[in-house]
């Protein structure tokens, strides 16, 4: 029996390993860096040695040009990076940094000059701006911006109102995620994350959210709102599409925590005054921190994030309940029929013999007006406690230029 579940274990994490490596591949959130390597004279240069290298995680990729001069990286995450060329009869050339955006396939072509390849030349303004090598037109939204930007609510998504023609859904304010692309229902946009789908295909989710992670801001690298044109490896959309990046560890440790907070003391009565005298209570806070940096540099990285939101609120409530007298069967001044004969009873007063036990019992347990009159007349703060918790972790690890293997929770 024990050996069955060993083996069953050791199975099961093999399939975890290897459907979580897969993963590496073929991701939408991921981006491509390509070029061209020409000489001096504009000429091709086949079979130069290019190598494309992350600046944050220090991760290489090797790679050739091939007869016409052409390379390219398909397998490229966000992040910092610099390219650097060598070929025989030629000097070494290296980039400036330049930055890949989520889902790009940003263009980097380099010119060689003749020299030793011991020497080394620097390329500048090598990455270029413009992005002639995609057909989509969209707005990238870097980890800058989300965790810097006021977010009321800190949903990440309402940042996706920066990018032309996007507004809030009408009549959902309360919707996650959920906005007008060049007029298109909220319900055509799609969310992806880390290349997986996102988006919360319930029917009844009013009031919740269009997506079925909703990450803190300090845990995106960056996410792009595309609004047309969109490349083939994107489909089901007639809206937007999202695309969201979750961050990784690099080689440097970093950690960031947070607590915004609201308080009763901080906080106006507001328009109506408890007859108490008591203000409404309201305490929020929503906390939390995010940090990662490497296991081994250059190798294996982790990154984690939690964000805690707790929020008691106590609002000015009005109710009708019944008067004391009417809790005994006093209806004095009013008409009141017995639902047996049809008759009137007299003067309004409800027998002790015609109330029944269970109503006697739930109006024992009704709490006492506190205000005239038959209506409106029992004012109350009920707490209104709302706790949520959400977080992820992330493993990354470089088994070669090739291969990589990603975990995450």
């Amino acid at each position: 029996m024990h050996v069955v579940r060993r083996l069953s274990l050791l199975l099961f994490c093999a399939t975890a390993v290897l459907g979580w490596a897969s993963r590496c591949f073929g991701q939408f959130e991921t981006s491509a860096v390509l070029g061209s390597v020409l000489d001096a004279h504009s000429a091709v240069v086949p079979r130069a040695r290019v190598v494309l290298e992350n600046q944050e995680t220090g991760v290489a990729q090797t790679t050739e040009t091939d007869e016409r001069g052409v390379y390219q990286f398909l397998e490229v995450r966000v992040g910092r990076y610099t390219v650097a060329v060598e070929a025989s009869g030629f000097k070494r050339a290296e980039t400036q940094e330049f930055r890949v955006e989520v889902g790009a396939r940003q263009r980097v072509d380099v010119s060689l000059e003749l020299g030793e390849v011991t020497q080394t030349v620097e390329v500048t303004d090598a990455g270029t701006i413009m992005q002639s090598e995609s057909s989509d037109r969209g707005e990238v939204i870097s980890h800058e911006e989300t965790a810097n930007l006021p977010l009321n609510g800190r949903s990440t998504a309402a940042l996706a109102l920066l990018a032309p023609g996007v507004r809030l859904a009408y009549g959902l304010p309360k919707r996650e995620s959920s906005f007008n692309v060049s007029g298109m229902r909220s319900q055509f946009n799609d969310f992806i994350l880390d290349g997986l789908d996102n988006n919360a295909y319930g029917t009844s989710n009013q009031g919740l959210s269009n997506q079925v992670i909703q990450l803190s801001p300090d845990a995106v690298q960056e996410f792009k709102v595309i609004t047309n044109s969109f490349s083939a490896e994107y489909g089901r959309v007639g809206g937007a599409v999202v695309n969201a990046s979750v961050r990784s560890g690099t080689n440097q440790w970093h950690l960031t925590v947070w607590d915004y907070f609201r308080n009763t003391d901080l906080n106006a009565v507001g328009f109506f005054k408890p007859t108490s005298g008591q203000k409404p209570v309201y305490i929020f806070n929503q906390f939390g921190g995010a940090g990662g940096g490497p296991i081994r540099k250059n190798k294996m990285f982790v990154f984690a994030d939690y964000e805690g939101f707790r929020r008691i609120q106590r609002s000015l409530t009005f109710a009708s309940l019944p008067t004391m007298s009417q809790r005994v069967g006093d209806f004095s001044g009013m008409a009141v029929i017995d639902p047996f004969s049809g008759s009137p009873y007299p003067n309004g007063i409800i027998p002790k013999s015609a109330q029944s036990k269970f109503g006697s019992t739930v109006f024992s347990q009704l709490p006492a007006v506190n205000l005239p009159g038959n209506t409106n007349n029992f004012e109350s703060l009920p707490p209104s406690p709302d706790d949520d918790n959400k977080g992820d972790i992330r493993y990354d690890h470089y088994l070669s230029e090739q291969d990589c293997c990603i975990l995450a929770l």
